[in-house]
């Protein structure tokens, strides 16, 4: 054992605590002088996080309540567009190291305003209600233009964040950016509520359409910021500047270390290869999705089993036949593939924010100021997160990434037990105080990690990749959340008792999966990171 290392070991606790405190201010300082480019992508990633979960927060409500759907179909529709979005970042992923980032940003703003526009026409005019109305339809076109939009747009901001930030601010940048979405949801639930009530008279039943119409309205703001800041100049003085930093960096840890990026930069990309059987089944899927929607909303005569089969089974064969002729491609690699997909049970409790909380709060907590404002409670997490996101990354920027996976993913869904006591403020305040913790500790760090194993000009296609399991996580946890809602936390209307403490103790469970499976596979996988890292 070196001497260097030993008197590592010997420190106290509070001299550990002042050493991290002491790299996490001097990290700070560098990341605020930031290039100006970086605060294109920072300021409107604000403004993006207030409208996108603005709207999550409120769409089941405006679903159920506007459009006339059953708590089952608007978990459906959660399911498609939340899915949808994930699923988008799968085939855009690469758009931004193509055209280069501003300008994926740009396109990306342009299709936030289309798409959030024909949400708040679908309840401007009279259209009819139902799932075969006219209002339903423009609700649906303005749903898939966004989805598509965030697909590419989430890629190329988080390619954007490696593209301006050095080796020292790289860490920091993932957990602002992913802090500053946060930060936006939060406002989200101060503005959602006071324009609700402001405007319920004139858009009846409850004012929602002209939140959509005011979030509209910021994503130009949002589309205007992107333009003016990340220029070509900007850009290109950002990334001369960050390589500068990188090299002086390296220097000043001796210069004996290899870029990752030097050293893969003459790696030639490995062709793709044209695959007819992929296109074949990729249609197969879509139709057998659009079968099975029919046939379980009664307008195709079908046992809905056997569509929810022939899903699985083409949906299936088309990713093995897409990674087949792929030899390199990140999903055959049997530890990565298990690290992202097993974190998926823990992620169920991402998708409950918009899923089930607003539908908790406004039901189970009916006539209090929680309800009246279950918008601002169902937003309380982003805001810890924008706190702890930045300060966790910088207190354990060292740590091992495996260890802060398991530690963060237990953190996050443990207190989810504490909802199983009943609908109370108490528990519910230190569920989401605790849960926030857990995911301020390990979500950062596992986008960092994705991205900074892509190979040279891949970032953006890694991060599409790397998210293909919150798609699947998504699209799962919508289908059936319509169920746990309409069952546990019924329409006050109805007049049935709810039953929030089983839904709760159930979702506790599940998420239980992750930390558990990361702890048993914990010798597989730190074998397999070190030789990835090492490469």
């Amino acid at each position: 054992m070196s001497e260097s290392s030993h008197a590592e070991e010997s420190k106290t606790a509070g001299q550990v605590i002042v050493d991290s405190l002491r790299e996490l201010s001097s990290t700070l300082v560098a990341f605020v002088k930031a290039p100006k480019a970086l605060w294109g992508i920072n300021i409107p990633y604000v403004i993006e996080g207030l409208v996108y979960f603005g709207i999550l927060t409120i769409l089941g409500k405006y679903c159920s309540e506007n459009v006339g759907l059953s708590d089952l179909h608007a978990g459906w529709v959660y399911s498609v567009f939340t899915a949808g979005i994930t699923f988008a970042m799968l085939f855009l992923g690469g758009v931004s190291d193509k055209i280069g980032v501003p300008r994926a940003l740009a396109l990306a703003f342009l299709m936030f305003v289309l798409g959030r526009g024909l949400i708040a026409l679908s309840g401007s005019i009279p259209l009819g209600q139902g799932v075969g109305s006219p209002m339903f339809f423009t609700l649906a076109a303005g749903l898939v233009i966004t989805l598509v939009a965030y697909g590419l747009y989430q890629p190329a901001a988080y390619a954007g964040v490696k593209r301006y930030t050095n080796p020292k601010t790289a860490a920091m940048g993932y957990a602002v950016v992913y802090g500053l979405m946060n930060l936006g949801a939060f406002f989200s639930g101060f503005v959602s509520p006071a324009i609700r009530h402001r405007f319920v008279g004139v858009f009846p039943p409850n004012g929602l359409t002209a939140v959509f119409w005011a979030y509209t309205g910021l994503c130009v703001v949002a589309l205007t910021v992107s333009l003016v800041i990340l220029t070509r100049k900007t850009d290109t003085e950002a990334v001369e500047r960050m390589a500068r930093e990188a090299a002086e960096l390296e220097e000043n840890e001796g210069g004996n270390k290899k870029s990752d990026e030097v050293a893969r930069g003459s790696a030639e990309p490995s062709p793709k290869s044209a695959n007819l059987r992929f296109a074949v089944l990729v249609v197969l899927s879509v139709f057998s999705i659009a079968a099975a929607v029919a046939a379980a909303i009664g307008r195709l005569a079908v046992n809905p089993a056997i569509t929810y089969l022939l899903v699985a089974v083409f949906i299936s064969s088309a990713v093995y036949e897409f990674l087949r002729v792929r030899p390199d491609h990140p999903f055959r690699d049997a530890r990565f593939t298990f690290f992202i997909f097993i974190l998926i049970p823990v992620q169920t409790l991402f998708a409950h924010n918009w899923l089930t909380l607003p539908y908790y709060l406004d039901r189970a907590f009916r006539g209090s100021v929680v309800s009246d404002y279950f918008e601002l409670f169902s937003n309380i997490n982003p805001i810890l997160i924008f706190i702890l996101a930045p300060l966790v990354a910088g207190l354990t920027a060292r740590a091992n990434v495996y260890t802060m996976m398991i530690i963060g993913t237990l953190v996050m869904a443990a207190p989810t037990f504490l909802l199983v006591i009943g609908p109370f403020m108490v528990p519910f305040l230190a569920y989401i105080l605790l849960m926030s913790i857990g995911e301020a500790m390990w979500q950062p760090r596992f986008l960092q990690w994705v991205a900074e194993v892509a190979p040279p000009g891949k970032t953006g296609l890694y991060m599409g990749i790397g998210q293909f399991p919150w798609f699947l996580t998504k699209f799962v946890t919508g289908l059936y959340s319509g169920y746990f809602v309409a069952t546990y936390i019924p329409k006050p209307e109805t007049g049935l008792p709810t039953n929030t403490e089983v839904m709760w103790l159930i979702y506790a469970l599940i998420a239980m999966i992750s930390p558990v499976a990361l702890i048993l596979a914990r010798k597989w996988m730190v074998a397999g990171m070190k030789e990835r890292h090492s490469e």
